[in-house]
């Protein structure tokens, strides 16, 4: 039988938004508690790797959202790694509420000297990568690991990093940036529309004090974030909506 980690998570109220749906920021990060399981039971966990001080940082996410998970309900999530493309280390993600798919997830990763920030390869993982039982199903087809840059796009507010936002990197945790981009609509705004799709890019870190500029452009049915510091972009977001609720 091919790998899967799996696992069933019962919600919290603190995960809904005002709509009572699912969060952005606790679907990725209880997506990515599998993604952490997922690595320790196959012997690549943060313990595994902090002795060489090497880690993996997540570089991309997409989210294809088939309907809102609603208060009241528990998720599934089912999760493996796909074999590794030079520096970079694909998962794929299914999320359930029961039988029925409710969210496909595909991320990417990279695999990081801690103290260098030099990318590595999988060889780096030695007997773990040449034994890991890696699959090529995928839950969804990623149409563009990229995002392309905004030329110009209306600044929404500014912000700065804190210490409640970082994590064991020391920056900003990649789940945050959700919030920060949510934050660059208001209620009125997502009240009546539903979010079918969404992708996270990460370009840089953010540590505590930084400030970052949130800026945003509407398009044709999507719409794009960045996170800038210092005039760098960060972090890009890019969001879809599949009509009213």
């Amino acid at each position: 039988m091919a790998y899967c980690n799996r696992k069933t998570y019962e919600l919290r109220y603190s995960d809904f938004d005002f709509k009572d749906e699912l969060s952005l920021t606790s679907l990725l990060a209880l997506v990515q508690e599998s993604a952490c399981l997922s690595a320790d039971e196959l012997g690549f966990g943060y313990d595994d790797l902090r002795p060489h001080n090497y880690g993996f940082l997540v570089v991309s996410t997409y989210c294809k959202l088939h309907r809102p998970i609603r208060l009241g309900e528990s998720i599934t999530v089912e999760t493996w790694p796909l074999p590794p493309r030079h520096v970079f280390f694909e998962r794929d993600y299914r999320v359930l509420v029961g039988e029925e798919e409710v969210a496909a997830l595909a991320s990417r990763w990279c695999l990081v000297d801690m103290g260098t920030m030099s990318l590595l390869t999988a060889d780096k993982l030695g007997e773990t990568n040449a034994s890991c039982p890696y699959r090529n199903e995928k839950t969804i087809e990623v149409p563009s690991w990229k995002i392309p840059k905004l030329s110009e796009g209306e600044e929404s507010y500014r912000m700065r990093v804190n210490v409640s936002h970082c994590d064991h990197y020391f920056h900003a945790n990649n789940t945050r940036y959700l919030d920060f981009f949510i934050d660059c609509f208001s209620m009125e705004e997502l009240k009546g529309k539903r979010i079918s799709a969404f992708q996270v890019a990460y370009n840089k870190q953010a540590r505590e004090g930084k400030e970052l500029v949130l800026y945003r452009k509407d398009f044709d049915g999507y719409t794009v974030c960045e996170a800038r510091a210092d005039g760098e972009l960060l972090t890009q977001f890019r969001v879809e909506f599949g009509g009213e609720q």
